[in-house]
């Protein structure tokens, strides 16, 4: 099995850290501990804090499970499901005490670092695009109503989950996510007819 390079393990070390502690609450020497590197070798990989948060973030990106959007083997709507079930598991398995690390890393430190600032939009960006093609497949299938623009109800849809993970930390229970669930399957992408 390869070893991870010192950069590596600090990045997926900072994923868990900033998640369970946020961005400002979180010291270099936090994240070279979780990663069991020294100190000093944090500064041969990176500018600052804010360039590990960035790559953290990418490494989010690519373990949200936002693949399974685009997995043809199911109709779009089951994908919807299947994505936002596979998300809100995650914060389950962690007692409803971390959310969304792009949700929670936004809200702390996109008014004070523009850099990040914009690497949080282009995600939520990319992110609602994702979830509005699949709405648009749905559509051109017939299985919901073809009445709503898929753009609109993909950012829609997005920012109703971000509020669902903020609630479920606060409830630190299922109750957002299954209020989430209802009103964007039952209401937003009901079936024609319906």
């Amino acid at each position: 099995m390869a070893r991870h390079s010192v950069r590596q393990q600090i990045v997926d070390a900072s994923l868990e850290v900033f998640q369970a502690h946020g961005y400002n609450a979180t010291s270099i020497q936090d994240l070279t501990d979780a990663a069991g590197v020294p100190k000093g070798s944090f500064y041969n990989h990176f500018k600052g804090k804010e360039d590990l948060a960035l790559e953290a973030l990418k490494l989010y990106v690519e373990s949200n499970g936002i693949d399974v959007l685009r997995d043809e083997r199911y109709a779009p709507i089951e994908r919807l499901r299947r994505h936002f079930r596979a998300n809100w598991k995650i914060v389950k398995d962690r007692d409803y005490t971390a959310g969304c690390f792009l949700g929670t890393m936004s809200s702390e430190i996109a008014d004070t670092h523009a850099t990040s600032r914009a690497a949080f939009a282009e995600v939520f960006e990319a992110w609602s695009r994702a979830i509005a093609q699949v709405v648009h497949q749905a559509q051109e299938k017939g299985d919901i109503a073809n009445t709503s623009d898929p753009k609109l109800l993909g950012r829609f849809i997005l920012n109703a989950w971000q509020g669902a993970l903020v609630r479920m930390k606060v409830a630190k229970n299922d109750e957002p996510f299954k209020d989430f669930s209802a009103v964007v399957f039952d209401v937003l992408l009901h079936a024609p007819g319906n």
